[in-house]
């Protein structure tokens, strides 16, 4: 194969690979996010986490508790390929409202993920990813308004298998 299809591809692959990583987290699907992951890989979330890849997801049902609303969004995303290993630069935007004693609040992040990639058995996965916050933006109470007259009638996302996507596609699944 020409050596520059190989390589879209591949850039294709680990594309999907993010995106697909924003929406397992964004619907909680924990059982989806171990699928992106080598089982030897690492996850460092700073503070909140910083480890063993699957023992990273085996909390994230604690860490997403919490959050009544993720949404990450992925922009700029900068790859690095080199046969089976490569690297990216992710861009990110992730808001996250999350319950507090005091009310819910609302953090918006923007940073970027710091990652590598390794192809196995044909399939790219992470390796190992670093998240790196270059900004935040903190509304404590929460500015977020789902009920506002503007959003009648609109179906509103929600963390887990009660999300609308579930029931409105038939190729993007949970877990899959």
């Amino acid at each position: 194969m020409d050596a520059r299809i190989q390589d879209l591809l591949d850039r294709e692959e680990i594309r999907q690979l993010i995106t697909t990583y924003c929406q397992a987290a964004d619907r909680h699907d924990h059982e989806k996010m171990r699928t992106l992951y080598h089982a030897d890989a690492i996850d460092d979330h700073g503070a909140m986490f910083c480890g063993p890849a699957m023992e990273f997801i085996d909390k994230l049902p604690e860490i997403q508790a919490p959050m009544e609303i993720l949404h990450h969004n992925v922009t700029t995303i900068n790859l690095a390929i080199d046969g089976d290993y490569a690297e990216g630069e992710v861009y990110l935007l992730a808001l996250h409202r999350a319950k507090t004693p005091d009310g819910p609040m609302d953090v918006l992040v923007g940073g970027r993920y710091f990652d590598k990639y390794a192809r196995r058995e044909g399939r790219w996965k992470f390796l190992h990813r670093v998240i790196v916050a270059d900004w935040a933006n903190i509304h404590s109470p929460s500015i977020i308004d789902l009920e506002h007259p503007f959003l009648e009638g609109a179906k509103i996302g929600r963390p887990g298998p009660a999300d609308p996507s579930y029931g409105f596609f038939r190729l993007i699944r949970r877990g899959a």
